[in-house]
């Protein structure tokens, strides 16, 4: 690299005119946004640039400089400007437009060398995206400015460089300016350079803009944009097209009707390609078919100039009545919202993080993506077009710290229209891309209804969205937006709403479930409703990543970019952990409200991905009914062709049964009975029948052999357990009336307390059990009984709310002891976490083996993708490592199960009816000490919780809680189980 000039002077003139502090500035200098990809043959400019960060824009620069990656952060590269996270205030108190005068701003510095063979050609500068605002010099001389921290900048360089000559780019970025307050996104706060940046040069004469326009019917259409930098549009130019290698025709009505009306210029030239495709095959999420498209644009002479290559699909987007239709058919919006992530590089996400998303995603059922809050990556949307995912293509909007105040705010009206208007642009030619969004919690306001209406004069083939314009009124909403799309807007006033007769729109949510920590209960709930109500389509998970940064517990810094390898399965190595707000010692944040994702911060799914998947699941088992069971199909498009299958049938008694699985040919909304695969045993008590299904050759986002899905049915209930026989021997219980066991360390005690979930603590549930004292009972012995092979044992645990009468009948049965247990809670405990037993055991049982619903974790209000079975998981990983730690690793409907050591010794628990079970090295009380993993220290043997009742884990951190019934109440509760040794 050459030493470079003296930095900008406050003479300069990008300096000088402050755009920081500018609304009404979006650019200077900058090329308009087109949808003419030129990735292809350009010059790579990513790597390694001289880098200083300055206090203040306006700061010299001078001194020493270092060097920082780009794309990347400089929040995440050693800088003492660490990331911040904030939800909805901002970092700084200034009002809109202003920014704060402590405004870190980062310059980047490198020579390039522009390759001699493009001389007399045209230059192009691409910055993928930089957050704030942009400053482009070269040589010292201005370029442009560019605002909209999530697409690209482009500026033509052509009169500062020259060909087979070094020149010096510096790109000046601003952190905080005017276009921070709509930038108010719920994520980390950084600096930088967020994506790639490159130089391309065309032919003077070059391609502008290309626009597809396709329809399910095989039609194609292609309108050119043709200008010259040179000037005047050269005599002669036309262009050409194929699909396929199908050669498209040149719309002679369209050349002669701009002819005749006059629209005909030297400056910009039109043309119009069209075809019809016979026998097409469409575009969907399901069956993502793409074409090949070439677009040649020639001088007179017939050499080309330029050309554009694009993969196309062929498909409608429509709203009948109350229905979004694709391709004529009533889809369901299986939706997450996704931001950019990386527990490594923050904002800056490669290709390969971008495939491996979506794979996940895929893997899991889900079909369609919202772009929260602003447009992705041009390769994320090459990558939803391949893999088939329905993406709400989200504009770099959200004011929401100052909504009110901006949404008719005059001076942000450019930049609102600005940044809907480029990413239309830009994303126009995606099938993937179905609807518009005008951004998101930003009031709704004249702004809106300006973009909205550029938006609907150039693209009229999809609909629009925006939450906040029908937020008062779901059937009233206004033009900005075609689809009702609350956010947490809870089921049933949308079920009312649907079926009230009101219904306009249809009725997506943009968000509807917070996965923050042990979350996204009900999920099962929403999926019934929604399948089973015309009007209700679906909608969007909040979210899909924990923000969790990879962090140094020495010196908590950002690890970065060389922290590849230093995680696993979720968990951070030692030395490490993920970070979240307040973690970098900023005074002013929201805490761990940025983990709130399906997938941990290195993309290990969370339990809750299983639930989803099972809810989606594109073949299930409708019923078992006249020895047969019925199969139907649930895909909008696809048949079962693409799928394997193989049987199991799970018998309590501890035997599992396989059998190959042959699907029938069912096409979307079919279904047939097949027979039942097995003659079910005359012994064995309760049996279930699961269809393991899984992809039956390799598909772009699964091998063969992928689990697609597991639906299950229950053949057979339960026998009556049979009377358990009473030996001649005592009851062993210590003073205080607790069982004296060689296996425990740890008596059976009553538990009304669970290590407060996100949910709890911000939904106000755990405040309230704290007041009432739930969290530190005191057990008081009234009355000890014993009589032969018997105790019971009166206990009552007295707390604000009342007292809790506890009665516990220890009875001596064969090979082991009996524990029947019943607890009174008063009206005043109207909703506690769980009521049940909890207990400890000796060291070295590292193995739960159990028969219940598994083998992930799962909770009474989402247990609906955990099939009963016969699980068996080693005790270190039943624990969930949420980042903030909390009440996790339980497991529904459990019938019985058995701790055990390597040499099979161990206990067995077997339960009187199924139960909820939790088993780690942790007690509550340890997990609420805490804030992050690397502070626990496990404990030698388990503690145990068996649930009479427990709660349900409902979204209350950011939505609606659990349902009625999977309240705790006051009442009595009873509860048995058996204790043996193994």
């Amino acid at each position: 690299m050459t030493d470079a000039p003296r930095g900008p002077r406050p003479t300069d003139p990008l300096i000088a005119l402050r755009p920081w502090e500018a609304p009404e500035v979006t650019s200077w200098g900058r090329l308009p946004m087109n949808a003419v990809d030129r990735r292809s043959g350009a010059l790579p400019l990513d790597g390694d640039w001289r880098f200083q960060l300055l206090p203040t824009p306006d700061a010299p620069v001078g001194g020493s400089w270092s060097t920082a990656h780009v794309p990347g952060v400089w929040t995440m590269q050693g800088t003492d400007d660490l990331p911040q996270y904030l939800n909805v205030r901002m970092p700084f108190p200034d009002f809109p437009p202003n920014s704060p005068a402590a405004n870190p701003t980062g310059v980047y510095e490198r020579a390039v060398d522009v390759p001699a063979e493009w001389a007399g050609r045209r230059i192009v500068l691409q910055v993928g995206a930089a957050e704030s605002v942009l400053l482009v010099h070269v040589d010292g001389r201005p370029a442009g400015i560019s605002k909209d921290s999530h697409l690209a900048a482009e500026f033509d360089l052509t009169g500062l460089v020259s060909a087979g000559a070094p020149s010096v780019v510096r790109l000046t970025v601003v952190k905080w300016s005017d276009a921070s307050h709509i930038e108010d996104q719920d994520q980390w706060w950084h600096g930088g350079i967020t994506r790639s940046v490159l130089l391309y040069a065309t032919d003077p004469l070059h391609l502008a803009d290309v626009t597809v326009r396709t329809s399910r019917d095989g039609s194609l259409r292609v309108d050119c944009r043709v200008r010259d930098a040179g000037g005047a549009l050269p005599e002669g130019w036309y262009v050409s097209g194929e699909l396929d290698g199908l050669a498209l025709t040149q719309d002679a009505e369209f050349d002669r009707f701009n002819r005749e009306d006059e629209r005909v210029s030297d400056f910009l030239g039109e043309a119009r390609l069209r075809t019809v495709v016979e026998s097409v095959r469409t575009w969907n999420a399901e069956t993502p078919e793409l074409y090949d498209l070439t677009v040649r644009l020639h001088r007179a002479d017939g050499t080309v100039a330029d050309t554009s290559r694009q993969r196309i699909g062929f498909r409608d987007v429509e709203i009948s009545g109350r229905e979004l239709l694709v391709n004529g058919e009533r889809i369901f919006v299986r939706g997450v919202n996704r931001h950019d992530f990386h527990p490594l590089t923050g904002r800056t996400v490669s290709y390969d993080d971008m495939r491996a998303d979506l794979v996940t995603l895929k893997r899991f059922g889900f079909n369609a993506i919202r772009t929260s809050h602003y447009p992705g990556d041009p390769a994320l949307y090459d990558l939803a077009d391949e893999l088939g995912f329905y993406v709400v293509d989200e504009a770099d909007i959200e004011s929401h710290d100052h909504a009110h105040e901006i949404a008719d705010d005059p001076r942000y009206l450019n930049a609102f229209v600005d940044r809907v208007a480029r990413m239309v642009l830009r994303d126009k030619n995606h099938p993937s891309v179905i609807v518009w969004s005008l951004g998101n919690e930003s009031d709704y306001g004249a702004n809106h209804d300006a973009a909205a209406g550029w938006l609907r004069r150039h693209d009229p083939t999809r609909p629009v969205q925006y939450e906040g314009a029908a937020k008062l009124d779901w059937a009233a909403a206004g033009d900005a937006t075609d689809i009702a799309c609350p956010m947490y807007a809870p089921l049933e006033e949308c079920v009312a709403h649907a079926l009230s007769g009101r219904q306009t729109k249809p009725l997506i949510w943009c968000e509807y479930s917070h996965a923050m920590g042990n979350s996204n209960g009900t999920l099962a709930d929403h999926w019934a409703a929604i399948e089973s109500t015309p009007g209700l389509q679906g909608g969007f998970i909040w979210e899909f990543w924990d923000h969790g940064i990879l962090q140094r517990v020495n010196d908590g810094r950002p690890v970065g970019r060389g922290g590849a390898g230093l995680y696993d399965n979720g968990v951070a190595a030692p030395g490490h952990r993920w970070a979240y707000g307040g973690d970098f010692g900023e005074a002013d944040h929201d805490g761990a409200f940025i983990a709130d994702g399906v997938v941990f911060p290195d993309r290990t799914p969370k339990p809750a991905m299983y639930e989803h998947r099972e809810i989606a699941a594109p073949v299930r088992i409708e019923c078992f009914r006249h020895e047969g069971i019925v199969l139907g199909n649930h895909q909008h498009f696809r048949g079962l062709d693409w799928l394997a299958g193989q049987w199991e049938l799970s018998l309590a008694d501890g035997r599992t049964l396989t059998a190959p699985a042959e699907l029938p040919d069912l096409r979307p909304g079919q279904t047939a009975a097949v027979p039942l695969p097995f003659q079910l045993p005359e012994d064995g008590g309760e049996a279930w029948l699961t269809l393991r299904v899984t992809t039956a050759g390799d598909e772009p986002w699964a091998p063969r052999g992928t689990v697609v899905c597991v639906p299950q049915v229950r053949l057979r209930r339960a026998a009556p357990r049979p009377a358990l026989a009473v030996p001649n021997r005592s009851v062993e219980v210590d003073d205080e009336g607790l069982l004296v066991h060689p296996l425990l360390t740890a008596a059976p005690a009553l538990s009304l307390w669970r290590a407060p979930t996100d949910n709890d603590e911000l939904g106000g549930m755990a405040p309230r059990w704290r007041d009432w004292g739930l969290d530190a009972l005191v057990r008081k012995v009234a009355e000890v009984r014993r009589s032969e092979g018997r105790v019971t044992v009166h206990a009552e645990y007295a707390c604000a709310a009342g007292v809790v009468r506890h009665v516990q009948v220890l009875t001596a049965v064969e090979g082991g002891i009996h524990v029947a247990e019943s607890a009174e809670l008063p009206e005043e405990l109207n909703d506690v976490a769980r009521v049940g037993s909890v207990f400890e055991t000796v060291a070295g049982l590292d193995l739960m083996e159990w028969f219940g619903q598994g083998p992930w974790e799962s909770y009474p209000d989402r247990a609906f993708g955990a099939p009963v079975g016969h699980h068996a998981v080693p005790v270190d990983e039943l624990f969930t490592p949420y980042l903030r730690p909390q009440e996790s690793g339980g497991r529904h409907g459990v019938r019985h199960f058995t701790l055990s050591a390597p040499d099979a010794t161990g206990l067995s628990v077997v339960l009187d009816e199924p139960r909820q079970v939790g088993v780690s090295r942790y007690r509550a009380a340890d997990l609420t000490a805490v804030a992050h993993h690397d502070e626990l220290v496990p404990r030698a043997g388990c503690v145990v919780h068996i649930d009479a009742a427990h709660r349900g884990l409902g979204t209350a951190s950011c939505g609606p809680d659990t349902t009625a019934s999977c309240l705790v109440t006051p009442g009595v509760h009873r509860w048995s189980w058996t204790l043996r040794a193994l």
